[in-house]
Formats: structure tokens, sequence, C-alpha cells
């Protein structure tokens, strides 16, 4: 068994990779007489992820939806990885980090259910957020105490970032 804080694991990461529903989103989906499907996205996470950019770190989402919105959102911020309609998502992680040459245990993942846990085990760091299901709480080194949707990305990113001593009080992000 494991003993360490996890903040010891916080000096390797140089990969976030983030799940959209239920961790940058609270899960919950608006849905318009013409069918499209509306997500709400913190921009305290999105400050995060730009913060970490900007700082050389990667970023990169793997999700199941679809919603080309996300993506959208996302390559605003900067962030050129993302793989949609991925339902096996070890097949993209595995993908991404032999692409670029990353070392799982570099790896901070966040997830929430039941899709993300086959990656969650690989990783140096696996986290989610306060209302993730059981299966994925009892595996994340870290639950941050935010919920989905509401600052989860923000709090380990920051977290993160403050260890490593590279976290920016004024930095200038733009537009997030």
């Amino acid at each position: 068994m494991d003993t360490k804080s996890y903040k010891e694991y916080l000096h390797q990461i140089t990969t976030f990779i983030f799940d959209v529903d239920g961790v940058l989103t609270n899960g919950m989906v608006t849905i318009t007489t013409s069918g499209e499907m509306i997500r709400h996205m913190n921009v305290k996470d999105g400050y995060a992820m730009k913060q970490a950019l900007n700082h050389g770190f990667n970023v990169c989402i793997i999700s199941g939806g679809t919603n080309e919105g996300v993506r959208m959102r996302l390559q605003h911020l900067g962030v050129k990885d993302v793989y949609l309609g991925a339902h096996k998502k070890i097949v993209q992680f595995e993908e991404y980090i032999n692409n670029n040459q990353i070392k799982p245990e570099h790896v901070l993942y966040m997830g929430d259910d039941i899709p993300d846990v086959p990656v969650l085990k690989l990783v140096g760091m696996a986290t989610c957020p306060q209302d993730a299901v059981p299966e994925v709480k009892r595996i994340s080194k870290y639950i941050s105490h935010k919920l989905g949707g509401e600052g989860c990305v923000r709090d380990v990113i920051e977290q993160v970032l403050k260890v490593q001593d590279k976290w920016d009080s004024d930095f200038d992000a733009q537009t997030f």
C-alpha cells in the first residue's frame, strides 16, 4: 500500500489530462428544443489551464462527449490536444503519452466516472472531484474538495504549480 502523501507526487507532474463531463462541467446538460446540449464550464478552471500551458505543462482533454463547442472553448484557451468521442479512454491516453514521450508517472489525470478508471490506474497522480463515483474515489490519490464544474480543475492545477513554484498570482491570461 502506498503511504506517501498526495503532495509528494505533485513535484513530478508535467502533464494534466482531464475528462470534460463531471470534471470541467458539473455533468449536467441542458437540452434545447432543437436537441443541442449545452454545458457550463468554470472560468477559474480556464484561468488555471492557461497558466499551466504558459508554464510549459502539457494539457490534454479526453472525453466521451462529442460536442464541438467544447473543443472550441478548450482550443480558445490554448489546449491543442482534445480527444472527443473517446469511449475507451485508455486508447487515447496511450496514443497521447507515446506521441509526446510522456511517462505515466508524470501525469495527473482527473476523472469522475467508470470510463476514467483504466487511465486513473496508470497515472502518477489519480485525482477526482468531490462528487465522483465511489469506484473513482477509491483509486484516487487526491479527491478535490470542489465539485465537478465548480473549480476542481483549478484546485489540482494550482496545487501543482504552487508546489513547483510556478503559480503566478498576477498572471495575465488575457481571455480565459
